[in-house]
C-alpha cells in the first residue's frame, strides 16, 4: 500500500476516506459495489487458483459489465506483478513519496 498511497488519495480525493480504506477497507464506508470489487481483487491476489465463476458473477450482480470485470482483473494482475518485481529486487520507496 505504501507505494500506491499517493494514487489512492488522488483517486478518492478524500484523505479521511483513504485513511479508513488503508486501516480497514471492509468497514471504511465504501459502497457495496466497491466492496465487491475489492473482495474480488483480494481473492485474485491472494489465491488466484481458487477463483470460480461465482466470483465473476458477484461482480455482475453489483452492476459491473464484463469489460469492467476484465479491467478489474487486469489492474489487479498488473499491480501484483509490479509489486513482486519491486519487492523481489529490493527497490526502495522513492524519497519523494510521503509516508502519509
Amino acid at each position: 500500500m505504501t507505494h500506491h498511497r499517493r494514487g489512492l488519495r488522488r483517486f478518492l480525493r478524500d484523505d479521511e476516506l483513504a485513511a479508513r480504506v488503508e486501516a480497514d477497507w471492509e468497514n471504511a464506508g465504501l459502497s457495496d459495489k466497491r466492496i465487491a470489487m475489492l473482495r474480488y481483487a483480494v481473492k485474485l491476489t491472494r489465491d488466484p487458483g481458487s477463483m470460480i465463476e461465482a466470483d465473476v458473477q458477484s461482480l455482475r450482480v453489483e452492476g459491473f459489465t464484463d469489460t469492467d470485470i476484465l479491467h478489474i482483473a487486469e489492474i489487479t494482475a498488473y499491480y501484483a506483478y509490479a509489486n513482486r518485481i519491486a519487492d523481489g529486487l529490493g527497490i526502495p520507496l522513492e524519497g519523494w513519496i510521503p509516508e502519509e
